[in-house]
């Protein structure tokens, strides 16, 4: 049976439209899913949108709208995005799917039968924005630490038992080092719970638009208690319990930095607290800024990801956002910046490589796969580096360190451009064709196995390039890496397939 791997972004609150923040996460996501699927793994790969709260409420009525009728207008308008990005998604999720519902109220139910929740009155601070309760000492100038306005929120509400985890919490984070990453990120939270826990409420009964609390529907479940379920709800549970069991251990939620108190505190005391395991691990990842500035409509320098995708395409937009920065670093987008990585690693190096190797064998060798003779050290090296690329790549991934798996693979092509550059079959059509055609041969193949390396990173690009060579799309997958081309395969006229940005 296949190995499951589950990996989830976050469920997108749609108070607004998607920004370059949805793509950014979902992009990562969608590289590591295609990435696992290569190896031959059962991938379930989630995202979608968290869709209840007190702000979803407000939103809706400033447009004189139903809660229902907004959130359908703009869940839409991530789908459509992440169809414009090609996104790999299994499952497409939302929180206002009766199945969700079933299971929010179940685990309600489970919490309360291991007496986990009680019914008590919450006085104190609320960001709207955040969906989310902060302490008196957290509070600055009218601010939450994320800069969202706060109210003072007197209601009746239902509290869980927080308090009683933090010892507990402690004591995973320590026998899972693995759990939180990166590494800074597993110290702020870990930091934060020895601070102390408080217990967290629950419930509302100030807004309508929410899962309703089981047998007290004048209480509807707090916004995070009702969406962190969706990582769950969307893979079986309770209702089908043999995909939740497949796939449950094998987790990997991808989120932004400033959502990480909610998955790892929060989020791991529900599930112990409801007799449930927490996921496998959580990687955090940073923010983005322009040139330089912090991204808000206020200064008008949001980055559409729709325009760009327009403007350059889909790999060279999902390019930058991967290599750019490392994976859990903040980052900076500007168009120099942009222009110079397409130019620099998509079209010299990579684009550049393919085309005239392609080039060459479609004019000087009618257009066929050349047959090879023996071959030098050289070639053998050569035709062996991508799957110890390979190897690396793996380590790499399974840390989420997607920017230096990238740079990985781009350092086997600049061995590729090398092993051209040193070899110059140019130079050998009339002295020595033999020599010519193996060189040309091993270029081939090794750009085939690097466009199944890429195929993750550039999905387009690579299938591109790989039609060219005219590989079979069944044989794609990371095992096909130990086969070989076939000689004498005729191949269609190459194209270039990157356009230098002037």
């Amino acid at each position: 049976m296949k190995k499951a791997f589950y990996i989830t972004s976050p469920i997108y609150y749609v108070n607004d439209v998607p920004h370059i923040g949805h793509a950014y996460t979902t992009i990562a996501c969608d590289m590591l899913a295609r990435f696992y699927r290569q190896k031959g793994q059962d991938v379930l790969f989630l995202t979608g949108t968290d869709e209840h709260g007190q702000k979803i409420e407000k939103s809706a009525a400033a447009k004189n709208m139903q809660p229902k009728d907004f959130v359908d207008n703009i869940s839409k308008s991530f789908e459509d995005l992440f169809h414009k990005l090609k996104i790999s998604h299994t499952v497409f999720a939302r929180t206002t799917t009766p199945e969700h519902y079933k299971t929010v109220q179940e685990m309600w139910r489970r919490l309360k039968e291991n007496d986990q929740i009680y019914l008590g009155s919450y006085s104190g601070w609320y960001a709207v924005r955040d969906e989310a309760f902060y302490s008196e000492d957290e509070i600055k100038d009218g601010k939450a630490p994320t800069g969202a306005p706060v109210e003072y929120v007197t209601e009746p509400s239902y509290f869980f038992k927080l308090s009683e985890w933090q010892e507990p919490l402690l004591n995973f984070y320590r026998d899972n080092p693995d759990f939180i990453a990166p590494e800074s990120r597993r110290n702020e939270v870990i930091r934060f719970v020895e601070g102390g826990l408080r217990d967290l409420s629950i419930s509302r009964t100030s807004i309508k638009w929410g899962v309703p609390v089981p047998d007290d529907e004048n209480h509807v479940i707090y916004v995070w208690l009702d969406a962190l379920n969706i990582y769950i709800s969307s893979i079986g549970f309770p209702h089908n319990l043999e995909q939740f069991e497949k796939f449950w251990p094998e987790s990997l939620h991808i989120v932004g930095k400033d959502i990480l108190r909610f998955h790892a505190v929060y989020w791991p005391a529900f599930l112990m607290a409801a007799g449930l395991t927490p996921p496998k691990r959580l990687f955090a990842h940073g923010w983005w800024t322009k040139d330089g500035e912090k991204i808000s409509k206020s200064t008008g320098n949001v980055i559409d990801p729709v325009a760009l995708v327009d403007q350059y395409g889909n790999d060279p937009f999902r390019y930058f956002l991967l290599r750019e920065v490392p994976f859990g670093h903040d980052g900076d987008f500007s168009n120099t910046a942009f222009i110079h990585r397409l130019n620099a690693d998509l079209a010299n190096t990579y684009g550049n490589l393919v085309q005239r190797t392609l080039a060459f064998v479609y004019k000087h060798n009618e257009g066929k796969i050349p047959t090879p003779s023996d071959l030098s050290p050289e070639d053998q090296e050569l035709l062996a580096l991508p799957a110890q690329i390979l190897k690396d790549m793996e380590k790499l991934m399974a840390e989420q360190a997607l920017s230096r798996a990238i740079e990985r693979a781009w350092e086997g092509l600049f061995e590729g451009n090398r092993y051209m550059d040193i070899q110059k079959p140019w130079t050998l059509k009339a002295t020595d064709p033999s020599r010519m055609a193996t060189i040309l041969y091993v270029l081939c193949d090794f750009i085939r196995q690097m466009a199944i390396l890429t195929s993750s990173i550039v999905p387009e690009l690579s299938s591109q390039i790989l039609s060219q060579l005219c590989i079979d799309p069944n044989h794609r997958h990371f095992d096909a890496l130990s086969t070989q081309l076939i000689p004498e395969t005729p191949i269609p006229e190459p194209k270039p397939l990157v356009q230098k940005i002037i």
